[in-house]
């Protein structure tokens, strides 16, 4: 059986340097922006270790300039975009279909997903596992999915949380807590 060829290009955004990787099959691997373009190789080949630096196609092109649009705060979709998830559970397939449904400032939690697919609530540990084992960051949109009670949770990207925190800002999603209900007179 012959080795998937997996390429791969590093750009620069207005949140940092990006990496990017693809096979035939389409996107394999994405990272999320780091300060430099070294570092995001170091850690794009991190996790495709056999891949060769190319030229995109046009379709990478234009998942490219979407990531970037993306970064300078534009509403972008990329649910449209062809993935290379090669090696990935079935339920893990599952799990990242789901994720892609959730759009551009909007967000679910661990628990919603697992019962969007038929799974009882301890699925929504196998569903954090998912998330944090997600090739393609961003593309399949796992900052947009929370804990409970509209919690954080972890983010594995450069930055944790605070990068996820910053991702759903850029989408107009705020994570505050409301303002009470009463006001103070201020006496």
């Amino acid at each position: 059986m012959a080795q998937t060829i997996h390429h791969y290009c590093i750009f620069e955004t207005a949140g940092g340097f990006c990496g990017i990787a693809w096979s035939d099959a389409g996107i394999a691997r994405f990272q999320l922006p780091t300060k430099t373009a070294e570092a995001t190789e170091r850690l794009l080949l991190r996790r495709l270790p056999d891949g060769e630096a190319g030229v995109p196609t046009p379709d990478v092109l234009a998942t490219v300039a979407a990531v970037k649009r993306y970064f300078q705060g534009e509403e972008t979709d990329f649910s449209g975009v062809e993935l290379d998830l090669a090696g990935q559970d079935g339920f893990f397939r599952e799990i990242y279909a789901a994720a892609r449904r959730v759009g551009w400032g909007h967000t679910t939690t661990y628990g919603a997903l697992a019962k969007e697919l038929g799974a009882g609530p301890e699925a929504a540990r196998e569903v954090g596992q998912a998330m944090a084992k997600n090739p393609v960051a961003l593309i399949i949109p796992c900052h947009r999915v929370l804990a409970a009670g509209g919690k954080i949770g972890g983010f594995s990207a450069p930055g944790g949380s605070s990068s996820k925190t910053r991702m759903l800002e850029l989408e107009g999603v705020n994570l505050a807590p409301p303002p009470p209900a009463q006001q103070s007179l201020g006496f």
